[in-house]
């Protein structure tokens, strides 16, 4: 069933703009008329990004009890909680950012920077054995200029995949986030031999003016996919 919450085509306005800059007002306007980020107040995830994982999972599902999880880049923890919540007691969910992020009931977090064989290792030994699914919400810091955005996620995204092929279990899948233009064929045709299927998908809760969209990698081929 979906989550997916509706908007009543209510609409509030800022209280005051006084000190705050054009782009800052277009933003908190946006939030304050979000149906996705009240509604995530509402039921107390800690971003509207929950309800993307939600969406891509009832699409692509996903999450299952007991999968051994690990979410990169997770602060501040919104698929890190829906990861938990679908995982139930016996999953192991891993959490990994380089800003300290608050507890998360049920998972562990580490800080640390995921390129570092350190990182990797904790990550492993968190989670007690191969992970079944690795997931990474990441994107760089935007410069507005289109080009160079997408070849920076694209970068981020190759980082995040050598990752989840050292640390996944034969079968295991593989979310990034991507911008619109989709994924470099070098990648692209990496994660099609490392995968038995990848496919793109721009959940609902992705706005409808942002250019990101997610890769989504299911089956990983393992030990075939290594050599």
């Amino acid at each position: 069933m979906s989550q997916t919450p509706g908007s009543r085509g209510l609409h509030t306005a800022l209280k005051t703009a006084k000190g705050r800059s054009t782009a800052s007002q277009r933003w908190l306007q946006r939030q304050i008329n979000d149906p996705y980020v009240r509604a995530a107040k509402a039921a107390g995830w800690r971003s509207r990004a929950a309800f993307k994982l939600l969406e891509l999972d009832e699409r692509f599902h996903l999450l299952k009890p007991g999968l051994r999880v690990v979410d990169l880049g997770a602060a501040p923890g919104g698929w890190t909680q829906v990861s938990v919540q679908h995982g139930g007691e016996r999953a192991r969910v891993v959490a990994l950012d380089l800003l300290p992020m608050d507890p998360v009931p049920g998972a562990t977090i580490l800080q640390g920077d995921f390129e570092d064989l350190a990182a990797e290792q904790a990550v492993l030994a968190a989670l007690d054995g191969p992970a079944d699914l690795v997931l990474s919400d990441m994107a760089p810091n935007t410069t507005g200029h289109t080009a160079t955005d997408h070849l920076r996620i694209i970068a981020l995204v190759e980082l995040a995949a050598d990752f989840a092929r050292k640390v996944l279990a034969p079968g295991g899948a593989f979310v990034a986030k991507v911008f619109q233009g989709g994924t470099e064929r070098e990648l692209l045709n990496a994660l099609k031999r490392d995968y038995a299927q990848v496919r793109h998908a721009k959940p609902p809760a992705s706005r409808k003016d942002s250019a990101e969209a997610y890769v989504v990698a299911q089956g990983f081929r393992g030990g075939a996919a290594r050599s």
